[in-house]
């Protein structure tokens, strides 16, 4: 491990590294918010805060420079928070510890936070570094992105002046984003009946582990094994072949994360017993030849362990395991109007068996077609349905739709050609960013998404390539002062 400050530009390093030092996992940004206010008062900056969180921090315009187009940065405070099952951490006090790998930044057994932290370092440098010569600057840092985008949602209009608005939160250098995906969860409650497993009863624990999870946008198209249907199909083939009876299904835990650990706990006929471990350890080697070098570190774990006081009962058993089968989980539709673009997709993003026989199912669906997200939503609802659960939907948040024409498109792609000798890649991101909220509240605001590459985003396997840091400092900082003046 070394010191972030070695590392160049120096400013959002040495920021993003006081961030990593500051818990903010999303609807606990508290600590963060006191940081970002403390920093504009001692560098006698305008501030302000709004109902929900959300903070405004201004630079006012460079002498000269008073009738240049007022320009918006906008990033999030929070962070996803994911750590590997062995190490312990605690999301409340303990600080995330970065790492130098090679050409990259990653965590100590945790996910890193660059997404967004590094945009919200970068924000903090453009705030302070007197050799940008532009217009005003604000500084829009929202909360609650991760989980539900509750500070976008509640952005009043009028908070800011700027029509003009960089998104720093995108993950992928020599890309420039000009839209994005609409969301929204579908989250069923199931009741069981439960019964007491047989006299000649065994239990056995099964943990599946090692999965890569990821982004349930950016990622949702790569293949990756999701746990909770991998294990599903596990309680699936066992509960036809030999009768099983589930005590407990648990896994995944953020709604905007391919789930990467699920874990069961059956009770079966102790006849059955070493059949049962048998399939199951060849089965591993199913998965593994399946997913090849996708999911290298798939791992199955066995352990036998105390019956249950309960199980559950064979008709509730056979609702949930059938329909956990037929929920959709991936790409549902590609586009049709951009190359490469996921339009439509669905993520079984967590189960839990809670207090009182109650299992909760919590998924989320993407798309840039404000009805085909609807849509998925539909389908997922009817599967629970069939199972006996109740479900609802969230309001969700709207997409962003792509304009080539936009002003602030045409300077980044001028300003990254003559930096990098290229041109940037223009798309739709299947991701959801703040910027179709934003859009609902002040339209006719020119927009633009990019940022440094990260991979791995919302998982212990993020980080971040350290040149890419300073590519996206070089081609910010050059869009800034390119702004036209607002007569022209």
């Amino acid at each position: 491990m070394s010191s972030l400050s070695q590392l160049w530009p120096q400013p959002i390093w040495d920021y993003f590294g006081e961030i990593c030092r500051i818990p903010r996992l999303s609807k606990n940004e508290g600590k963060l918010r006191a940081y970002l206010k403390a920093f504009a008062s001692e560098h006698n900056l305008p501030s302000k805060e709004d109902k929900i969180g959300n903070i405004l921090i201004v630079r006012p315009a460079s002498p000269g420079y008073e009738n240049v187009k007022t320009v918006v940065l906008q990033g999030h405070m929070d962070m996803v928070g994911a750590k590997n099952a062995d190490y312990r951490h605690n999301w409340l006090v303990d600080p995330v510890i970065p790492v130098i790998e090679g050409d990259f930044v990653s965590a100590r057994g945790t996910t890193l936070g660059a997404d967004d932290g590094i945009g919200i370092a970068t924000q903090m440098a453009v705030l302070t570094d007197p050799e940008i010569k532009t217009g005003k600057i604000e500084c829009l840092f929202t909360v609650d992105e991760e989980s539900g985008m509750t500070g976008a949602i509640n952005l009043q209009p009028g908070f800011f002046e700027g029509m003009t608005l960089l998104n720093l939160d995108s993950e992928d250098e020599g890309i420039l984003f000009i839209g994005c995906a609409g969301g929204m969860d579908t989250v069923g409650t199931l009741k069981y009946s439960s019964e007491k497993p047989g006299n000649d009863s065994f239990a056995l624990e099964i943990s599946l582990t090692g999965l890569h999870g990821g982004h349930s946008g950016d990622e949702i198209h790569k293949g990756y094994g999701n746990s909770l249907k991998l294990m599903n199909r596990i309680l699936w083939n066992l509960d036809d072949m030999f009768g099983i009876s589930v005590a407990s299904f648990n896994g995944g835990n953020l709604r905007n994360a391919i789930p990467r650990e699920a874990y069961a706990v059956i009770a079966a006929k102790r006849t059955d017993k070493d059949l049962i471990i048998n399939w199951i350890t060849e089965y591993e080697g199913v998965l593994r030849e399946e997913f090849g070098e996708t999911e290298r570190g798939i791992k199955i774990t066995l352990n036998e362990v105390k019956i249950p006081e309960s199980v559950m009962d064979t008709e509730s058993q056979a609702r949930l395991l059938n329909s956990l089968t037929c929920c959709p989980h991936g790409v549902i539709a590609w586009s049709h109007e951009m190359e490469d673009l996921v339009e439509t997709s669905s993520n079984l993003a967590a189960i839990s068996f809670e207090a009182g026989n109650v299992i909760k199912i919590i998924t989320t669906q993407r798309s840039s077609v404000e009805s085909s997200k609807h849509d998925a939503a539909g389908m997922v609802r009817s599967c629970l349905r069939l199972a006996g659960a109740e479900v609802v939907h969230s309001d969700g948040y709207p997409g962003w739709k792509p304009s080539l024409k936009s002003e602030i498109l045409a300077i980044t792609r001028k300003s990254y050609l003559k930096l990098f000798g290229k041109e940037p890649a223009v798309r739709a991101i299947h991701a959801g960013l703040e910027c179709g909220l934003i859009y609902e509240k002040f339209r006719g605001i020119d927009m633009i998404s990019f940022g440094p590459s990260i991979k791995g985003a919302h998982t212990t396997e993020e980080k971040i390539e350290i040149k890419t840091v300073q590519m996206f400092w070089d081609l910010l900082t050059e869009v800034l002062r390119n702004i036209p003046s607002s007569a022209s």
